[in-house]
């Protein structure tokens, strides 16, 4: 008798990874427990552990595969003591359609009651599509439902009178309105051309931008920062940060505004649940920090932000960002982020309008801080032209949340205790 291992739901919607290495070989025992896999996603590097004991007897994966949850990678012997991993014995019945739902002849089912055997993450997306678990047709071990059952599903029988079954019913059926994607020319006609991998962090934020970008109407607002007196106040602190080993940036007072806006305004800390019409507003102040890698961009997350102290900040954010470069971030630190701050000023960048990082309700984007010269009343009627160090600022909101002047409110809250340190401080809740 001989176990299938398959590749576990890593969940926060991680479907698939890129196998970074294959640490067992055919033949070897392993105990539960053991590391057999690396496997790279699109948020970070994780270690794979076998659930049992056995002997390899096959590896179906290699170095450079990527391989989607569920799929088969290896095959263990069996043991006398330990059957295999199975689904629990159940009466085999075809999955109930979308049409069969709308129509109401959807067969009795052997049982509603008590929980489904499925991820934090699966759920989830159930919610989001509209789908009852209970009639989701399991795939994985031991009963388990996974993402890719409850996205099929969610597909299946498209036709018109049961696509409304999976819809909120405050949500209208619109036309079709999909426009085929012609094929791409042959680009070699015309030179020399090399074909990279689409895959890894890359592919999940193509995947993810197309997301946001289709879901959410994206409205930004945009404002300058005098930061003039918090630069100096970061210059006469930043020595002692960096004894303790962590770094004083512009993005660690950022975090402490935002925390304090958050509470202000808690629509900006939300997501919008169309499936059920309703507006979630998270109670904890977890904020996303885009770092730019090698590999791509990746949003750690800074959990609990309210709670921590500008020096704790510094250090965490310091450390959280050399590990989300050197891929040693684990996927919990990726997940849970409830707003994103995103800092292109290291790079020289000015004015620019992020992408909403889904399922959040908005962004935050900062440019790089220069001296220039601002106008300034000296006495009444009279003024003088002063260097002052501006650093711009972009807010970006789903429209379907938030309105313009949600924004200008939460960007005045982020001025006013950025170009003032005694505010920051004596603001920060």
């Amino acid at each position: 008798m001989s176990r299938s291992f398959k590749l576990p739901d890593l969940g926060e919607g991680i479907h698939e990874g890129e196998v970074l290495a294959v640490l067992v070989e055919v033949g070897q025992e392993i105990k539960e427990g053991d590391i057999i896999l690396e496997i790279e996603t699109d948020k970070a590097a994780v270690e794979i552990p076998s659930p049992f004991d056995g002997r390899v007897l096959e590896i179906m994966v290699a170095a450079g595969d990527v391989v989607n949850v569920g799929d088969v990678m290896m095959t263990f012997s069996g043991d006398a003591d330990a059957p295999a991993i199975e689904p629990e014995p159940s009466v085999e019945k075809p999955p109930i359609t979308p049409r069969e739902i709308a129509s109401g002849t959807t067969p009795p089912l052997t049982s509603t009651s008590g929980p489904v055997p499925a991820s934090p993450a699966t759920r989830r997306l159930a919610r989001e599509l509209g789908v009852d678990l209970h009639l989701v047709k399991p795939s994985g071990p031991a009963g388990l439902v996974t993402a890719d059952d409850v996205r099929e599903f969610a597909s299946a029988d498209r036709s018109p009178d049961a696509a409304p079954a999976l819809m909120p019913a405050a949500m209208p059926v619109s036309p079709s309105v999909d426009v085929a994607v012609p094929p791409l020319p042959d680009f070699s006609k015309w030179g020399q051309i090399e074909r990279v991998p689409f895959r890894s962090i890359r592919r999940a934020t193509a995947r993810q931008m197309s997301l946001a970008w289709s879901q959410i109407p994206h409205v930004n607002s945009q404002d300058v920062v005098d930061v003039t007196r918090l630069e100096a106040f970061r210059q006469k602190h930043k020595g002692d940060l960096e004894a303790l080993g962590g770094k004083l940036t512009i993005t660690v007072f950022a975090l402490k505004a935002v925390a304090t806006a958050l509470k202000t305004y808690p629509n900006f800390n939300a997501t919008l649940d169309t499936a059920n019409n309703e507006i979630v507003i998270k109670h904890y102040y977890h904020v996303g920090v885009a770092v730019n890698t090698d590999n791509g961009l990746i949003v750690p997350v800074i959990k609990d932000v309210d709670r921590k102290s500008i020096k704790e900040l510094a250090i965490e954010l310091t450390d959280l960002v050399r590990r989300t470069r050197e891929r040693k971030a684990t996927v919990e630190e990726m997940q849970g982020g409830s707003f994103t701050i995103t800092n292109a000023g290291a790079m020289g960048g000015g004015f620019f309008a992020p992408i909403i990082n889904y399922p959040e309700v908005a962004i935050l984007g900062m440019g790089q801080a220069r001296m220039q010269p601002v106008v300034r009343e000296q006495e009444k009627g009279e003024y003088i032209i002063v260097p002052r160090l501006i650093m711009p600022v972009v807010l970006c909101i789903d429209h379907r949340v938030l309105d313009g002047a949600d924004s200008i409110r939460f960007l005045k809250i982020l001025v006013d205790t950025l170009e003032d340190p005694d505010e920051l401080l004596m603001s920060m809740v």
